[in-house]
């Protein structure tokens, strides 16, 4: 698989967290990052020291030298990496921001199949189309059970 420096994996099954990485594909000019998702046979080989389970808890970003971001602190470091989100990673910076940060994250990590019912993610998901990238599989939510 052809990547790019920085590997972003994902949860396909959940609505919101693919409207989220379709978002991503627009913001990110300069291509510098590779959305894997979870279910894509290479993920398990990128990360494979960590749990499924805990990857689904969270998105992760493997750098290029191998170090791993979760959460929040993924946010910010893809955000630092694009035009448009670089306010919102700088913010993340402050004292205590970061800390703050993941536990909202976590929170709505823990909701987030409740909360994309509720604000109709796979339906947005239909309407918003992801840009095309070499080398990356297509950003569609999976219909396919959790093993």
């Amino acid at each position: 698989m052809k990547t790019a420096a920085n590997i972003v994996l994902y949860d396909d099954q959940c609505p919101l967290c693919t409207f989220q990485m379709k978002l991503l594909t627009w913001l990110d000019w300069f291509h510098a990052t590779t959305l894997l998702p979870l279910s894509h046979p290479d993920a398990s080989n990128v990360v494979s020291h960590i749990r499924r389970e805990e990857l689904l808890e969270a998105i992760h970003c493997v750098t290029r030298q191998g170090r791993i971001y979760r959460g929040a602190h993924c946010i910010r470091f893809v955000g630092l990496r694009m035009p448009l989100l670089v306010p919102v990673a700088l913010v993340l910076w402050i004292p205590g921001v970061i800390w703050i940060a993941e536990r909202i994250y976590m929170r709505i990590s823990r909701n987030r199949h409740l909360l994309s019912r509720i604000f109709g993610c796979k339906e947005a998901c239909a309407i918003m189309p992801s840009r095309k990238r070499l080398g990356e599989p297509d950003l569609e939510v999976q219909n396919q059970k959790r093993p």
